[in-house]
C-alpha cells in the first residue's frame, strides 16, 4: 500500500513538473508555465526536488502565480530565492520580467528598469510571443514613468506585431500618446519602420498651424503611408481633431461678472479678450461672434447652458468665480465645451471642461523648475503667513522635491519688524570668533531662497540678506515682487533678485500691448497680467482640441507659454527677469 502511494506521489510530481515547463531549448532553456497546482504545492515540490533547474522553474511558477493572485509581497519573497545568474537566458528574462512587475506595483520604476537591464533581454525576440509582450509591456510602463517617452514608444512598437483586436488598438493609442508628447526636436525618424512612421505623423501634425492645415497634413501622410497602423485606424485624438475641423467655431459665450467684487478683474479680462478679437478682424480673419452673459446674475448654471444652446453658442469662456468653476468640475459632463477662467481644487472635471488662470501655484512650480535647471538642489523658502502662503509653498515643495531638491529652511513672513530676525534664522548667521578677526558667516547648505512676497517685503528682505552676510545667496521669486509701477526707486534695493513674469510685462514693445495700453493705460501696470490673460483666453478658444490631442504643443501667449496638462488645465511657462540697478533685465530662456 505504501509503495503504491509512493508511486502515485512520484507520478503526480512528474506531472506537475511537466506542467511547469515548456519544451526544452538547446540554449535558451525551459520556461515556466502557469501550473495546475496551488502555490503551496509548487513551493513544497521546489524544496523536495534535487534538480536545481527544476526547483528554480517551480519557484518562478510560484512567484508568477502569486503575482496573478495579487499577493505581491509573497511573490517578492519567492523570487528572492531564485538564483538569477544560475538560470538559463529564457528563465532570466522571465525572472527579470517578474521583478520589474513587482517593482512597478510599488511605483519603483527605477528598480524595474534595473531589473530589465539584464543581458539576457538581448535575446527576447527568440522567446514565445506571450512573454515578449509581457516583457515589452512592463518595460514600456517603466520607461514612461521615468519620462523616457521615446524608449517607451519603442518597446510598444516592438510588441505591436504580436497583438490583435482591442489589445492592438489600445497599444497603438498608447504609442500615439507617447510620440505626441515628444518635443519636435526628438521627432526625427531614423528609418522607415513602424515607430518612424508614428514619429513622422506626430511631426507632420505639429508642424501644421491651423486645424485645417493639420487635416490636410494628416490626409497627405495617410496617402504616403497606407499600410501603417495609424493610416488604417487614426488615433482617437486625431479623429477628434478631424471632427473639430469639420465644425468651425462661429459663436462664443463670454460669461463674466459685470458687478460685485470681481467686476474690475472681469473688465480687464473682457477688454483683453475683445482686443484679441478686434486684432483678428483687422488681420482679415473671420472670427466667431461673441455674446456676453453676466455671471453675477446667474441663478442656475443649467438655465445658462440652456439659453446658450438656444443662442447657438459652441464654446463658453468663463466663469471667473471659483465657486461656479467648482460646481462645473463636479459635474459628470457639460452640454457645451467650457474654458473656465479659474481653477477648481481637487480631481479632474468633466471632459468638456478646460481651466485657465493666473494661479500663484503655477509660478511657485516655475521657480522650482528654473532653480533645478540652473543646477541648484538646496532651497530656503520665505512665504507669507496664512493660507495663500501655504498653498504657494506646497506647490513649490511638490515640484522641487519631485526633481530631487530639498528644502533646508522655511520662514513665514508676518510682521515687518520681525523680518530681520527671520532672515537671520533662515541663513543661520554665525557671529565672528572670539579673536574678532573672522567675518560672521552663514550656513553653507543653503544655495538659494524661494521668495513669494510683495515688493515692499522684498525691498526689506534683500538688503537684510546683504546685512546678514548672505548677499551672495541667489533669490528666485514669483511675479508678486514686481508691481510694474514704473517707479525705479522701488527696486534699487533688490539688485540680483530673479523673478518670473508674464511676457506682457517684460515686452513693452509688443504691438498689441502698445495698442491696448494706449486705450487703457492701466494695462501697462500690474493689471496688465489680466489683460494678457484675456487675450490668451481668446487665442486658446480655437486650439483647445489641438492642445488636448497633442500634449507637447505650446501656444506662445502674452501670459506665458501655454500648454495643456493631462487634467485639462492650461499651464504657463514664464520668462525670467532680474532687477539690475532698479531696471528690469530680461534673462535668457532656459529649457526645462
Amino acid at each position: 500500500m505504501i509503495a503504491c502511494l509512493r508511486l502515485f506521489t512520484a507520478l503526480c510530481l512528474a506531472a506537475l513538473l511537466a506542467a511547469c515547463a515548456s519544451s526544452p531549448s538547446s540554449s535558451l532553456g525551459e520556461l515556466p508555465r502557469t501550473p495546475d497546482a496551488s502555490l503551496e504545492q509548487l513551493l513544497q515540490q521546489a524544496s523536495e526536488t534535487s534538480n536545481p533547474e527544476k526547483a528554480a522553474l517551480l519557484r518562478l511558477s510560484a512567484a508568477d502565480l502569486a503575482i496573478r493572485q495579487q499577493n505581491n509581497e509573497r511573490a517578492q519573497q519567492i523570487l528572492a530565492q531564485v538564483p538569477l545568474e544560475q538560470l538559463k537566458p529564457a528563465q532570466q528574462v522571465f525572472a527579470s520580467t517578474l521583478a520589474a512587475e513587482l517593482a512597478m506595483s510599488r511605483n519603483d520604476h527605477k528598480a524595474a528598469l534595473t531589473a530589465l537591464n539584464h543581458p539576457s533581454l538581448s535575446r527576447i525576440n527568440e522567446l514565445p510571443t506571450d512573454l515578449q509582450v509581457r516583457t515589452h509591456t512592463v518595460h514600456a510602463r517603466a520607461f514612461e514613468a521615468d519620462d523616457q517617452l521615446l524608449s517607451s514608444a519603442r518597446e510598444r512598437a516592438a510588441m505591436a506585431p504580436h497583438l490583435t483586436g482591442d489589445a492592438a488598438t489600445q497599444n497603438n493609442e498608447a504609442i500615439w500618446a507617447l510620440v505626441a508628447a515628444l518635443p519636435v526636436d526628438q521627432l526625427q525618424p531614423q528609418g522607415n519602420d513602424v515607430l518612424g512612421g508614428w514619429m513622422s505623423l506626430a511631426l507632420t501634425v505639429k508642424s501644421a498651424g491651423t486645424l485645417q492645415d493639420q487635416q490636410n497634413a494628416i490626409d497627405q501622410w495617410r496617402m504616403q503611408n497606407p499600410a501603417h497602423p495609424a493610416a488604417i485606424q487614426l488615433p482617437t485624438p486625431l479623429v477628434k481633431l478631424k471632427e473639430l475641423a469639420s465644425q468651425p467655431l462661429t459663436k462664443i459665450a463670454l460669461l463674466l461678472p459685470q458687478s460685485g467684487q470681481l467686476a474690475s478683474v472681469s473688465r480687464a479680462l473682457r477688454d483683453g479678450f475683445m482686443a484679441a478679437h478686434y486684432q483678428a478682424q483687422q488681420a482679415g480673419q473671420n472670427p466667431p461672434g461673441i455674446q456676453f452673459y453676466d455671471s453675477s446674475r446667474l441663478t442656475s448654471l443649467d438655465d445658462f447652458y440652456r439659453q446658450a444652446q438656444a443662442d447657438g453658442v459652441q464654446l463658453v469662456v468663463g466663469p471667473l468665480e471659483k465657486p461656479l468653476v467648482k460646481q462645473l468640475s463636479s459635474r459628470p459632463q457639460l452640454p457645451i465645451t467650457t474654458l473656465a477662467l479659474n481653477y477648481s481644487e481637487g480631481t479632474q472635471g468633466p471632459a468638456q471642461l478646460f481651466q485657465f488662470g493666473l494661479a500663484a501655484e503655477d509660478e511657485a512650480r516655475e521657480v522650482a523648475r528654473r532653480a533645478h535647471a540652473d543646477g541648484l538642489t538646496r532651497a530656503g523658502a520665505m512665504v507669507p503667513k496664512g493660507e495663500w502662503g501655504e498653498r504657494v509653498l506646497k506647490a513649490f515643495r511638490q515640484e522641487w522635491e519631485a526633481s530631487g531638491g530639498t528644502i533646508v529652511g522655511i520662514e513665514y513672513i508676518d510682521k515687518p519688524v520681525a523680518l530681520a530676525q527671520q532672515v537671520a534664522e533662515l541663513v543661520q548667521l554665525r557671529n565672528a570668533g572670539k579673536s574678532g578677526t573672522e567675518q560672521p558667516s552663514r550656513r553653507q547648505d543653503l544655495e538659494f531662497i524661494f521668495l513669494a512676497a510683495t515688493p515692499q517685503q522684498a525691498q526689506q528682505i534683500k538688503p537684510t540678506l546683504n546685512y546678514q552676510y548672505a548677499g551672495d545667496l541667489p533669490v528666485y521669486a514669483t511675479s508678486h515682487v514686481f508691481s510694474a509701477s514704473g517707479d525705479l526707486n522701488q527696486y534699487k534695493d533688490m539688485n540680483g533678485v530673479r523673478f518670473c513674469e508674464t511676457p506682457w510685462l517684460l515686452e513693452p514693445a509688443n504691438p498689441l500691448r502698445q495698442q491696448v495700453s494706449a486705450q487703457w493705460p492701466q494695462a501697462g501696470g500690474s493689471l496688465g497680467r489680466l489683460y494678457a490673460m484675456g487675450i490668451d483666453a481668446y487665442r486658446l478658444t480655437p486650439s483647445l482640441g489641438q492642445l488636448k490631442a497633442l500634449p507637447d504643443t505650446r501656444i506662445d501667449g502674452l501670459s506665458g507659454s501655454l500648454s495643456m496638462s493631462p487634467t485639462q488645465r492650461v499651464e504657463r511657462q514664464l520668462p525670467w527677469a532680474e532687477f539690475v540697478n532698479g531696471q528690469i533685465q530680461r534673462l535668457p530662456d532656459t529649457r526645462y
